[in-house]
């Protein structure tokens, strides 16, 4: 029978299980902070330790046999993430400046404030205010001081912050 009238489930060729490709621009290095390191450790002690043997067990159930790839391929970009990170501490000197690491409350032009905490890639959280190091608002943040307005493009056009809290 030809390969046009076998469904994909029914297909013997093996998803693509490689390591996806980095998020950091080339050349950058993988920052972590030490919070964000931890949750990348617990979550593949847990996927190695619980949720791979029990996909395993499973058999030749297609269901498991899927999601145990899923596993396996987050547990090779966890070890990845891992094995090239640079853990980054809070600064020891001036908290009241922005860097990696920091929580950051702003406010925009129309009185709104929000909070953003600057982290690596591997931790982005947009719905918990975590942004990447990378993105557009933290490259804007970074090294500004509490009281300082800075400026960042977005696809409708420039906004304007004020830095009002810095923490770490």
């Amino acid at each position: 029978m030809s390969k046009a009238f076998v469904r994909e489930s029914e297909s013997d060729v093996p998803p693509d299980i490689s390591v996806p490709a980095s998020l950091l621009p080339d050349g950058a290095k993988n920052y972590l902070t030490a919070a964000g390191a931890a949750r990348l450790q617990e979550e593949l002690a847990r996927l190695v330790d619980v949720e791979r043997p029990a996909l395993a067990a499973a058999g030749d159930d297609s269901v498991a046999r899927e999601k145990l790839q899923a596993v396996d391929q987050r547990i090779r970009s966890l070890r990845h993430s891992l094995s090239t990170a640079e853990i980054v501490p809070p600064p020891a000197d001036d908290r009241s400046i922005v860097r990696f690491g920091a929580t950051v409350a702003v406010e925009d032009e129309e009185g709104e404030v929000a909070t953003y905490r600057l982290v690596g890639v591997d931790e982005t959280d947009p719905a918990e205010g975590a942004v990447s190091w990378t993105s557009p608002i933290a490259r804007a943040l970074m090294n500004a001081r509490v009281g300082e307005h800075v400026t960042f493009r977005t696809p409708v056009g420039g906004r304007e912050l004020e830095v009002l809290h810095v923490e770490y």
